[in-house]
C-alpha cells in the first residue's frame, strides 16, 4: 500500500504519517511532499494508488495537485484535508473531480478518531467521507436559489479581478447587457443592495466593492482563485488580438 502525503507543515505530516502506520502497520509505505509542485511530480513518478493532499500548498494548489493526480489516474483516491471550508475550494474540488471516484474532504479540526475514520473510509472502504461543515456548503452551492450558479461565479472573479462589464462581455462571450444581468442576479443572491435601489443602505456602498468584501466573508473567493483567476487572464489576454476592444 503505497500513499502519499503532501503537506508543507512538517508537524502535519507526522501527524498524518503516524496515523497511517497505526491503522496499516507493516503494510504501508509512505511517501511525503512539502509543496505542489514536488506532490506533483512525486505522483508522476510513483502513481500512489492513495493520497492526502493539502488544499493550501506553496508553488501549486491541492486543486492543482488532484487535477494533475486524476488526468493521468483518475482512480486514484484522494483526501483532502485543509484548515479551511470556503466555497472556493469546495467548488474547485467539485469541479475536478472524476465521475465516480472516490475521494474526501477533512477539515483539520477533526478529531484524531475521526481522521482515522476518514483515512478508513476513503483508503479502506471505498467511501466518499465529506465532513459536515463541508457538506452543508455542497447543498448551498447545488441551491439554485441560494446558490452561485457558474456563470454567476465567473461573473463574481471576473469583477474582483478588476474587470468592466465591456472585457465580462468580451470575455465570456456575452453581450455588455448579458454580461451586466449576470452580474445583478450575482448581486441579489450576494444581498448587494444597488444605489439605484433608492436611499438607505444602496447609497452607502460601491456596489463592486461590496459584491467583493461579501464573497470573501462568505468563504467564495480567496487569495488561491485570485491567483488562479489572474493567471487564466493573463493567458486570455496573451490571446486577445491586439486590435480587441475591451
Amino acid at each position: 500500500m503505497l500513499v502519499m502525503i503532501a503537506e508543507d507543515e512538517g508537524l502535519h505530516r507526522a501527524f498524518v504519517r503516524a496515523t497511517i502506520e497505526h491503522l496499516w502497520p507493516g503494510d504501508v509505505e509512505v511517501i511525503e511532499a512539502g509543496s505542489g509542485d514536488v506532490a506533483i511530480d512525486l505522483a508522476r513518478r510513483r502513481e500512489p494508488p492513495y493520497v492526502v493532499l493539502d488544499l493550501q500548498l506553496p508553488k501549486a494548489t491541492g486543486i492543482e495537485v488532484a487535477r494533475s493526480i486524476w488526468s493521468r489516474r483518475a482512480n486514484t483516491y484522494i483526501l483532502f484535508w485543509s484548515n479551511f471550508a470556503d466555497e472556493s475550494y469546495v467548488r474547485g474540488v467539485a469541479r475536478i473531480v472524476p465521475p465516480g471516484t472516490v475521494y474526501g474532504y477533512v477539515l483539520k479540526s477533526a478529531s484524531e478518531e475521526g481522521m482515522r475514520s476518514a483515512l478508513r473510509g476513503v483508503f479502506a472502504e471505498g467511501h466518499c467521507i465529506i465532513d459536515r461543515e463541508v457538506r452543508g456548503i455542497q447543498h448551498r452551492v447545488q441551491d439554485r436559489l441560494e446558490g452561485i450558479t457558474d456563470s454567476e461565479y465567473e461573473s463574481l472573479i471576473d469583477v474582483a479581478l478588476g474587470l468592466t462589464d465591456k472585457a465580462i462581455a468580451a470575455r465570456r462571450g456575452l453581450s455588455t447587457r448579458g454580461a451586466q444581468a449576470r452580474i445583478r442576479h450575482l448581486y441579489e443572491k450576494l444581498g448587494v443592495v444597488m444605489p439605484e435601489d433608492g436611499a438607505g443602505e444602496g447609497s452607502l456602498f460601491n456596489s463592486r466593492t461590496r459584491a467583493i468584501c461579501l464573497a470573501f466573508a462568505r468563504g467564495l473567493i480567496n487569495v488561491d482563485a485570485l491567483r488562479r483567476a489572474q493567471e487564466s487572464l493573463d493567458a486570455w489576454i496573451d490571446q486577445a488580438s491586439p486590435s480587441k476592444d475591451l
